[in-house]
């Protein structure tokens, strides 16, 4: 078997697997990608809804190469920091003219602050057609805690990590990152 029908069949097998961790939308599955902090875990799982399939941060890392990263905050958010090679669409003002040269077959992870923006913004580019659409489950925040890199708007790598305002900056744990709101 070819080098590339192996990676297919792993990462279809990958992309199964979590739709079937994902089937009771709507319910935090008993199942979900980990984090480092249980607290957090529980925020995050009273704040989405699961509409959209999630996808760990541990689970990304092994394929950021061949997915398109997409960060639904605001402007000021993603220029003080977003993940390698991602693409600014935004929250409140995103349209889905910013996606009309991406594929609707091609893998789209989303991620905001913790997963929220990005859930509600996955289920419109699911109900557009976008057929592998996935939530980054902690988003940025659980991001930096397992200690990856961001980036800033020169896309030079950055400790400083827009944590939405005062109470959210609490999920963000790791020593190294400098909260900014």
């Amino acid at each position: 078997m070819s080098n590339l029908h192996s990676n297919i069949y792993k990462y279809t097998f990958f992309f199964l697997s979590i739709f079937m961790l994902n089937i009771a939308c709507g319910q935090a599955p008993a199942v979900r990608p980990a984090v480092l902090n249980p607290e957090f875990d529980k925020k995050i799982s009273k704040t989405i809804q699961f509409s959209v399939p999630t996808i760990g941060v541990e689970e990304l890392q092994l394929i950021q190469n061949d997915v398109i990263l997409l960060d639904a905050r605001e402007l000021e958010e993603y220029e003080t920091s977003h993940l390698p090679n991602a693409i600014h669409i935004g929250y409140r003002n995103f349209s889905l003219e910013k996606l009309e040269e991406i594929s609707k077959t091609k893998t789209l992870v989303l991620y905001c602050s913790i997963g929220y923006r990005s859930e509600k913004i996955g289920e419109r580019l699911q109900a557009a057609g976008y057929q592998h659409v996935y939530n980054l489950y902690g988003s940025i925040f659980e991001w930096v805690n397992q200690g990856y890199p961001v980036f800033d708007k020169k896309e030079v790598t950055t400790s400083a990590v827009h944590t939405y305002n005062r109470n959210w900056s609490q999920w963000v744990n790791h020593p190294a990152v400098e909260k900014v709101w």
